[in-house]
């Protein structure tokens, strides 16, 4: 049961708000969403779905923390931010997974979340981590990857292009990529990425938004894991 008396809300607070001064320092006037904001994660107010076997998680689904990031394929922070999260799940393996949900801003945000949906409903969670990592490494970001270069992904990485096209061309989960942004934004979210860390005591630790370095993402879990 947890100790209201040990909260790790206040450590965690200090270290997010130096972490998120530092990084919107960096990145003033640089951001094409809205820059990061030094505000510390208040206790327990963000209203995010808890992991389920519906999410697409990197690393172990029994790890004592996930961390929820809301993320924009065409985002040139999300990009950055996606490198960071594969870090921590190597560092941090079987103490830390990362689940990905969406939160298109870009125009062609929206398919290309399609075409990542796609690849794991052909090829699995593996799939899905291939597919979203290769428009990742390929795309310049805002919107700078044609939507005809899907299909050839989806070949590259060895799905079946057939079935991918079908399942591209169906639109079948435009409603979930829109119920992903929706619930975000609803969260309070105010630029991408976004993210949640679920702590082992249960506590919601929103992050606001801004593609943390992995110093300062180390810094923070470390805390949690020490704390929780």
């Amino acid at each position: 049961m947890e100790n209201k008396n040990q909260s790790p809300s206040i450590p965690v607070a200090i270290i997010v708000a130096g972490a998120l001064i530092a990084f919107g320092i960096y990145m003033s006037g640089k951001s094409t969403v809205a820059p990061a904001v030094a505000t510390a994660p208040a206790k327990q107010t963000v209203d995010i779905a808890p992991v389920s076997s519906a999410d697409h998680v990197l690393g172990d689904r029994k790890a004592p923390i996930t961390m929820v990031v809301y993320s924009d394929i065409e985002c040139p922070f999300c990009k950055r931010f996606h490198d960071t999260i594969k870090t921590i799940v190597t560092e941090y393996k079987g103490k830390v997974a990362v689940a990905f949900r969406h939160f298109p801003v870009h125009q062609n945000s929206v398919k290309e979340g399609e075409a990542v949906e796609c690849a794991a409903e052909v090829g699995g969670n593996d799939a899905f981590w291939k597919y979203t990592d290769a428009i990742f490494a390929e795309t310049k970001s805002n919107n700078g990857i044609e939507l005809s270069r899907l299909p050839g992904i989806a070949k590259e990485i060895g799905l079946d292009v057939t079935k991918f096209n079908a399942c591209l061309a169906s639109g079948k989960f435009t409603a979930k990529i829109e119920k992903d942004q929706a619930d975000v934004i609803k969260a309070g979210a105010g630029g991408t990425p976004y993210s949640v860390i679920f702590a082992p005591n249960g506590e919601k630790i929103p992050l606001t938004q801004g593609a943390l370095p992995f110093a300062d993402m180390k810094r923070i879990l470390d805390t949690v894991l020490k704390n929780s």
